[in-house]
């Protein structure tokens, strides 16, 4: 099944209710009860719990997993609200962030996975650090999740004549599927979702550059230290099994050039504003929009057929974990309407608990209970709609956010994408990069075990970012 048709089949769940729309009323988020936030709690919920809990049922259902939950939200508010409400609710999830944000995470995933990096380097500390690095700088420009899945193979097979290599993709996943993603809306979902919001595109590399570079550089000396370490402790290292018998270098290069593409597309977008939009089902959906996300999968079929045959392959580059975001991610959007909702009306909604938290005594919102309260979010459930949450929560006006609150939107933006790495489900690259590791041979720790080596490595540097960065 392709990860269009998967699409596809996820829109179908309010099919039904779409033309009905235009005609629909508007709802306060202040008359809805807290009630409305269960579908939301039980769908992130069960992508923490579940894929550890019952793991094969899981595997095999987690898409009716998400349509449940879906449902649980859009027929009790259609009997309760009218289907016209519901209508309006679910275009607007679906044309103004579910099919953008897929749209540009197939684009990304698909040109990533055509580049095959080749040969083999000695994975010694400094090679691994250098490794590391290129993903840092990539992580930004492909996104944390196409980094990743670039640089992780060549990454092991460095490593593959060393006995002890976890604490390896242990930091990787740390610097390259995490915290390097901060600084463009191309790095991780969260931003975005930003920026489409209206957050400028180079917003978040002006005002989070610091806080990424103090960050990713400290996690790149402590691994150093601990990886020479570990390189000493294991002394001669016995034959490399995978030697270099290929000269060092790239197939499939040809895919930088639709990744360009999908960057001025992006870029394109949030600049180019011809004031021309069309109302689709009572959603204002903007011309730019359009050109943005048709092109992107114009540029998804380029990458597809200018792949060179057998890089794919050799990438072991398949469907799956995009058709696994595909089908989570409807239902995620769909069940976050009332909460967001809910959010936006502040002290006057259900959850004005939420809101004083982040706020001060006298009315001034606290940058450093957004950075760990989006975080601590991050670290377990999703950091895409968790970012929406507090995003909403602060005040939902990019513009005011960007300026009068621009320490509340760092933090917000910084908690969501560093502590997302605290967990293996608090990022998607986390699990995809882990199970690579783990196909390739490697004992990876435990998913608490992992929280272990988060708990001492990235709690203590997050306290620090606190008292330096978010005060």
């Amino acid at each position: 099944m392709t990860v269009a048709s998967t699409c596809a089949r996820a829109t179908i769940v309010g099919a039904a209710v779409l033309p009905l729309a235009a005609h629909a009323a508007v709802l306060d988020g202040a008359t809805l009860s807290a009630w409305w936030g269960l579908p939301f709690a039980g769908m992130l919920l069960s992508i923490a719990l579940m894929p550890l809990a019952a793991p094969l049922f899981w595997h095999h259902h987690f898409g009716k997993v998400a349509a449940f939950w879906a449902l649980a939200t859009l027929v009790p508010m259609g009997i309760v609200h009218g289907l016209p409400t519901v209508g309006a609710g679910l275009a607007h999830t679906l044309l103004d962030e579910y099919i953008p944000f897929i749209v540009l995470l197939v684009a990304l995933f698909t040109a990533a996975g055509g580049i095959y990096v080749r040969g083999n380097l000695r994975g010694s500390p400094g090679t691994n650090v250098a490794i590391m690095v290129v993903g840092a700088l990539l992580a930004s420009v492909m996104g944390t999740t196409g980094a990743s899945m670039l640089m992780i193979r060549p990454l092991i097979r460095a490593n593959d004549n060393r006995r002890h290599v976890a604490h390896v993709v242990i930091f990787f996943i740390f610097v390259v599927s995490n915290a390097a993603g901060s600084l463009t809306p191309l790095g991780d979902p969260p931003l975005f979702l930003g920026f489409l919001k209206g957050v400028e595109f180079f917003w978040t590399l002006r005002h989070l550059l610091p806080e990424t570079a103090a960050l990713v550089v400290v996690l790149l000396v402590i691994f150093y230290a601990i990886d020479s370490h570990q390189f000493r402790k294991e002394g001669v290292l016995a034959r490399d099994p995978t030697p270099d018998t290929e000269r060092i270098g790239l197939d499939g290069a040809v895919n930088f050039l639709p990744l360009a593409a999908v960057v001025a597309l992006v870029l394109l977008s949030g600049t180019w504003k011809p004031g021309i939009s069309f109302d689709v089902l009572g959603t204002e959906v903007e011309l730019q929009q359009i050109v943005r996300d048709g092109l992107l999968v114009v540029v998804t079929f380029v990458s597809l057929a200018i792949t060179p045959r057998g890089v794919r392959t050799r990438n072991q580059f398949t469907w799956a974990p995009m058709q696994e975001v595909a089908k989570l991610f409807i239902g995620i959007f769909v069940t976050m309407g009332p909460v967001l909702l809910m959010l936006r009306a502040g002290d006057a909604g259900p959850f004005g608990a939420v809101a004083r938290a982040v706020t001060s005594a006298d009315g001034q919102p606290l940058p450093w209970a957004y950075f760990w309260l989006s975080g601590a979010l991050s670290s377990f459930l999703d950091n895409a709609p968790t970012y929406l949450v507090f995003f909403n929560l602060a005040s939902g006006d990019a513009t005011v956010l960007m300026t009068t609150l621009a320490p509340v939107l760092a933090a917000i933006s910084a908690g969501s994408v560093f502590m997302g790495a605290n967990s293996y489900i608090g990022n998607a690259p986390n699990f995809m990069v882990k199970a690579i590791a783990e196909e390739r041979g490697i004992a990876m720790p435990s998913f608490f075990g992992y929280m272990a080596w988060a708990g001492v490595i990235l709690v203590p540097l997050f306290v620090v970012l606190t008292f330096v960065f978010f005060r």
